[in-house]
């Protein structure tokens, strides 16, 4: 049974920093890409970003890039989503998914097989 248990929900002021963790049994972990979206209220879900089992990231846009960073840790079976600079838009639930195996269509969540339950990340102004 594959489980991802998402944790660091919380609630920070604009221009705050926020990481969030995932944590994944029930698979090999390092055969598997990894994706971050996040789901606003009233709005569709929305990608965030992927690693590849190298190791590789995409992120929503460029500018997202410098704002947000995905990592992973083989070793704890874990992704991470670094958050910097946050802005009330980014308030949203933000979720964890286990990509397809051979699957490089990174943005798009029907290719992802596997879900977390979903973490609150609320940002004040």
């Amino acid at each position: 049974q594959v489980q991802l248990v998402e944790s660091g929900r919380g609630l920070v002021q604009a221009g705050g920093s926020l990481r969030l963790s995932c944590v994944v049994s029930g698979l090999t972990f390092s055969s598997y890409g990894m994706g971050w979206f996040r789901q606003a209220p009233g709005k569709e879900r929305e990608f965030v970003a992927a690693i590849a089992v190298s190791g590789g990231t995409t992120y929503n846009t460029a500018s997202w890039k410098g704002r947000f960073t995905m990592s992973r840790d083989n070793t704890k079976n874990t992704v991470y989503l670094q958050m910097g600079n946050l802005q009330p838009e980014d308030t949203a639930v933000y979720y964890c998914a286990v990509r397809r195996r051979g699957s490089t269509m990174y943005r798009n969540p029907h290719e992802y097989d596997f879900w977390g339950q979903g973490t609150q990340v609320s940002v004040s102004s």
